[in-house]
């Protein structure tokens, strides 16, 4: 067997599959059959309790209680299964990001529940939490690796939700909407990959008078 090399590569389809979430807005939920959607079950449980790197697609069949062909007639590799898992997941995120900001009455409430539940469901996350346990540079480099690539794609989401805002008078005209994102996303970034000794990042009352302090006031320039 082929040893698994030391270092960490970045994702390069990072990007490219958050991209596909964001820009995919008509589309319903997936059309998986029940062995698909019992593959993609089994995939998240065996990658959030070991991690990506340290699971096989035999791990994979053995948790779903199917054939080892099974599996690949659905995802000829390791990688295309990786990738279907995470999409799934990006998009029940963005689901409920968006459900939880449609709450919210006003911008600052938006902000505010935006950053707060962005870091709860990213943290909530089983995936995220096993790379967070035992592959923690891999997820650094998933998130912040790739060039800058997915924070940049990420940066246009919330970008276009300020944009909306500004278009429907709420948010200042003067206020720059693509740096004002591009902060509050590399600083939702830096909490996720780097521990904090000052916040708490799972105190949901704190990330709120952080977000009120500090990110709601870039909006008023």
């Amino acid at each position: 067997m082929e040893a698994v090399p030391p270092t960490v590569e970045p994702h390069p389809r990072a990007a490219a599959m958050f991209g596909r979430v964001l820009s995919d807005s008509a589309a319903g939920p997936d059309a998986d059959d029940e062995i698909r959607s019992r593959i993609l079950d089994a995939a998240r449980d065996q990658f959030s309790a070991i991690g990506v790197r340290h699971s096989t697609m035999d791990d994979v069949a053995r948790r779903a209680g199917v054939a080892r062909i099974t599996v690949y007639r659905r995802f000829p590799t390791r990688d295309a299964l990786v990738e279907q898992v995470t999409l799934r997941e990006y998009r029940q995120y963005f689901d409920q990001f968006l459900v939880d900001i449609r709450k919210a009455k006003t911008v600052e409430d938006r902000v505010v529940l935006g950053f707060v539940s962005s870091l709860r469901a990213i943290r909530g996350n089983p995936i995220v939490q096993g790379l967070l346990t035992a592959e923690p540079d891999l997820l650094a480099h998933t998130m912040v690796g790739d060039d800058g690539g997915l924070v940049a794609v990420v940066r246009r989401f919330v970008a276009n939700q300020l944009r909306r805002e500004q278009d429907a008078g709420q948010v200042a005209a003067t206020v720059d909407v693509d740096l004002v994102a591009e902060m509050m996303v590399r600083i939702s970034a830096s909490f996720l990959t780097t521990p904090s000794e000052i916040v708490d990042i799972d105190d949901e009352q704190q990330l709120a008078d952080i977000a009120r302090r500090f990110l709601v006031p870039m909006l008023a320039v």
